[in-house]
């Protein structure tokens, strides 16, 4: 995927990590097409996806106003990276274990064989870096799920959020020069579901690309265990291919997600 499945590799303090690319929303000139869209912001993440910068340090975004993902917000780091707890520049962690995003109190684990990176508004974690089928100079991830934090100062529900952001992430993950259009869509599901003890909603579809492999987007939202005026979504891209997780793992990490515990680690910690 285009990060959810497609990765941007940035340079950071003599390192390399993955970062996912960061908004609830966006816009696309390659839109998903078909109906089941309850809003047109556009883009988020995904399967082959280039992986979406992590939200700045600075605050949460507000999930009514898309930022565009050619330009992602300032990550508050030099290079790129993203900012840590303590203002360092974090690097990635390699599972068994657990990421944590501050801003949205919750922790997402790594599984054997994924990294995953931490931040103070937003978290990933990843696996199987690839080239991208539309531009051999990007690295794409054959999986991705990315936490935003957003501000629901527009009092959407879980439901309505997850909807509006399904295209968004569609169309971020494998939509564009990487992906080339997205002839059309499947949705498999939309239901309640809780998570970290709180009452949200996912979306999931699969989606049919021009170029390369076809994947499997989902939206999740629900409020912020921490901080109930925040609205997280998690966007996940997997790869339809024999080379990508199963879709099984999809819910395996759905499931997995958690009240951060002590607030601020959670990087690295064995799960």
């Amino acid at each position: 995927m285009s990060v959810t499945a497609g990765i941007v590799v940035l340079a950071i303090a003599g390192g390399a990590f993955l970062l996912g690319r960061g908004g609830v929303g966006g816009s696309d000139d390659n839109n998903a097409s078909g109906s089941g869209d309850s809003g047109s912001s556009a883009p988020p993440q995904g399967r082959g996806r280039q992986n979406p910068l992590i939200p700045a340090p600075g605050g949460p975004q507000d999930p009514g106003n898309p930022q565009d993902p050619g330009s992602p917000q300032d990550p508050g780091a030099p290079g790129g990276g993203s900012g840590g707890l303590d203002g360092a520049p974090q690097q990635p962690q390699a599972g068994p274990g657990v990421v944590t995003d501050a801003a949205s109190g919750i922790s997402i684990p790594i599984l054997k064989g994924w990294t995953g990176l931490s931040g103070a508004a937003g978290a990933n974690v990843s696996t199987g870096d690839y080239t991208c089928p539309g531009d051999a100079t990007q690295k794409c991830q054959r999986a991705g799920v990315t936490s935003l934090p957003g501000l629901n100062d527009k009092g959407l529900s879980a439901k309505e959020t997850a909807e509006k952001d399904i295209k968004a992430n569609a169309n971020a993950s494998y939509g564009g020069k990487v992906y080339g259009k997205i002839s059309s869509h499947q949705q498999l599901k939309a239901e309640a579901v809780t998570v970290a003890g709180q009452k949200g909603y996912l979306v999931r579809w699969k989606v049919v690309t021009a170029k390369g492999d076809d994947g499997y987007v989902q939206s999740l939202a629900f409020p912020s265990p921490s901080t109930p005026k925040v609205m997280v979504v998690v966007q996940s891209g997997f790869d339809v291919s024999d080379g990508a997780p199963k879709l099984s793992v999809m819910d395996q990490i759905t499931s997995g997600i958690k009240v951060a515990s002590g607030g601020a680690g959670g990087a690295g910690q064995g799960v």
